[in-house]
């Protein structure tokens, strides 16, 4: 009897334990929840605090912003992008390689502009008056200006320029502020020792044009050029206007902000690029600037961003510039600089990356150029499976044209691989990334699947058809100078 009390008894023990333990369990798990919600809630208010005091503070990209923020904002703008060229008179490809011209192109931006219209830009001969040659093909350039004053009448327009020297042209300029245009000079040599290269419109806050043409007549009809226009791109029209905000701040100051404050920061460069549609097809953009001290928190620097288009290409690498010089071009004493030509060399010797640069041969082309590129177009090695190969292209010109000062030359300034498409503004030598204030496109589509044409596969296009042509020219160990150029 007393055992089975004892056993009952225990039994109820047991279950009034279980019922405890139960509500224990229960209360420590609501506890547990409770304070799991309050330290998700203070984890939050941390982060977003150490965003804003990074945003606002930070002068360079940082890592830890980047672990907090791996991808950039979407843009779900209808981005068109276009390609435009400049072709000098008489420069025909037997080729069905074309693009609409960027005379054409400047005119449209400005047929379509309806409230503002920022150029940077390094200088300004839109007319014959600096020549005093009489050219007929000035006509495109004199079209230009006097649409651009005529607008500048009815809409807000700025003109971000280098600081002219005194023997320079400042005819257009003066035209421009009479109609309206306001008009700040950059003194570049004061802050840098470089000069303002870059050459952008933005037009409407939407519309973009960036690539090698300056504002000059002859780069619409006797310079070879290569750009790009977006329409209808606000998200990356926007973020272009914070690299020109920069210039338009420096025109009227003689220090560089360090840091630069939080309006000109970005969220996008080449590790969390700008995600959008550009002709119904994905893409990876990011802008790029130099000189570095001209780069806000988040925004990559141009020699980096050329860095990285090198290191991530897996197939081949095509550049086509006007100038390539591993030295420090302007500078006195003369000093060596090889980033890029040792990378391009650790390129083709490490990952065996088909390599080509096509480079301009005219009369203003320096004669050091030829053997530095002799030297890279000799790491060419068919049983080393070593790939690099030099051509010179040579635009033609008849007695006339050759009386036309800094013309009849190949002008562009861009790099496509097999992943990317770079469109700058800047000749490759140390002082241009250094010194001088440029920019560039970077546009990567390599995960389209559209039917679509990406700017990759465009850009590619164009560089064989120049490479492939009649005015192209194989650099060899013999070539001399003075029989191309």
């Amino acid at each position: 009897m007393t055992v089975k009390m004892d056993l009952t008894y225990n039994k109820l023990v047991d279950v009034e334990q279980r019922r405890q333990d139960n509500r224990k369990s229960q209360l420590y798990s609501r506890c547990a929840i409770a304070l799991a919600g309050v330290a998700a809630v203070l984890l939050a208010a941390m982060a977003i605090h150490n965003l804003l005091s990074l945003r606002l503070s930070s002068p360079t990209p940082d890592k830890a912003f980047c672990r907090i923020l791996p991808h950039a904002p979407s843009c779900y703008d209808p981005c068109k992008i276009v390609l435009v060229e400049s072709m000098p008179e008489g420069l025909e490809f037997n080729s069905s390689t074309t693009h609409p011209s960027i005379f054409q192109a400047w005119l449209n931006l400005m047929n379509d502009a309806h409230s503002s219209l920022d150029i940077a830009s390094f200088y300004w001969t839109l007319t014959n008056k600096d020549t005093h040659t009489y050219e007929p093909t000035a006509s495109q350039g004199e079209t230009i200006l006097k649409k651009l004053a005529e607008v500048s009448g009815r809409l807000s327009v700025r003109i971000a320029v280098n600081a002219p020297q005194e023997s320079q042209p400042q005819h257009d300029l003066r035209l421009l502020n009479d109609s309206g245009a306001d008009i700040r000079t950059v003194n570049m040599k004061e802050l840098t020792s470089g000069v303002l290269h870059t050459k952008f419109w933005i037009v409407d806050k939407k519309h973009i044009y960036i690539g090698s043409a300056n504002m000059d007549w002859r780069s619409l009809t006797q310079v070879k050029e290569l750009g790009a226009v977006i329409y209808n791109c606000s998200c990356l029209a926007t973020d272009l206007g914070k690299i020109f905000e920069a210039y338009w701040l420096l025109a009227e100051s003689t220090t560089i902000p360090s840091p630069w404050p939080s309006s000109f920061s970005t969220l996008y460069n080449k590790d969390t690029p700008m995600q959008l549609q550009l002709n119904n097809t994905p893409a990876n953009v990011y802008l790029s600037s130099s000189p570095p001290s001209f780069c806000a928190a988040g925004r990559t620097p141009d020699l980096q961003s050329i860095l990285s288009v090198i290191e991530d290409a897996r197939s081949f690498i095509y550049i086509a510039v006007m100038n390539y010089l591993p030295t420090m071009e302007f500078s006195h004493p003369k000093r060596y600089w090889a980033d890029i030509d040792t990378q391009l060399r650790k390129a083709a010797y490490e990952r065996r990356i088909v390599v080509r640069l096509l480079i301009s041969c005219w009369a203003s082309t320096q004669p050091v150029m030829i053997p530095f590129l002799k030297s890279l177009a000799s790491v060419y090695d068919p049983k080393s499976k070593l790939d690099i190969q030099v051509r010179l292209f040579v635009v033609p010109a008849t007695p006339k044209q050759k009386e036309i000062p800094f013309a009849r030359v190949n002008h562009n300034k861009y790099m496509v691989t097999d992943k990317i498409a770079y469109i700058g503004t800047s000749n490759w030598s140390g002082d241009y990334f250094v010194n001088t204030a440029g920019s560039a496109l970077v546009v990567n589509q390599t995960s389209s699947k559209s039917e679509e044409l990406t700017v990759q596969s465009q850009l590619q296009a164009v560089f064989e058809r120049d490479w492939n042509s009649d005015y192209s020219t194989p650099l060899t160990q013999h070539s001399n100078l003075k029989h191309y150029c």
